[in-house]
């Protein structure tokens, strides 16, 4: 799958977000080491500490498929800036997949970076393996 390809599948999975409060919409595509790809969208909640991310999400869908190895991540969010993984998303990354490449996307204009999850999070806490 192409980065572009990734990239819109985090942006059809965008449109299912639930975003009453901060109306920013914010979508995730991850994709597994065997080329199946799940997705996930930010769900708030008035709390915010119960808030899900679109990260999250897409992890937990992956995970509960049996699917515990990633190659990448793409996340796009609504206007002009790359909205990165919040610092817990990272840290949930590197417990399957340390060498995880991120995407990140702006929905204005369709541009992305990428990244190693390495350059996001230098010193993750360590994990039971």
């Amino acid at each position: 799958m192409t980065d572009r390809r990734l990239l819109e599948t985090a942006a059809d999975a965008m449109e299912n977000s639930y975003t009453p409060y901060s109306r920013d919409k914010k979508g995730a595509a991850i994709e597994c080491a065997d080329g199946s790809v799940f997705t996930g969208c930010i769900i708030e909640n008035v709390t915010l500490g119960a808030t899900i991310c679109a990260e999250a999400a897409a992890i937990a869908a992956a995970v509960s498929a049996g699917h515990r190895s990633f190659k990448r991540i793409a996340v796009i969010s609504e206007g002009n800036t790359y909205n990165l993984p919040c610092g817990n998303c990272r840290q949930l990354l590197s417990e399957f997949s340390p060498q995880v490449e991120v995407l990140c996307a702006r929905s204005s204009d369709g541009r992305y970076v990428s990244y190693s999850l390495g350059a996001l999070l230098p010193m993750p806490l360590a994990t039971s393996e």
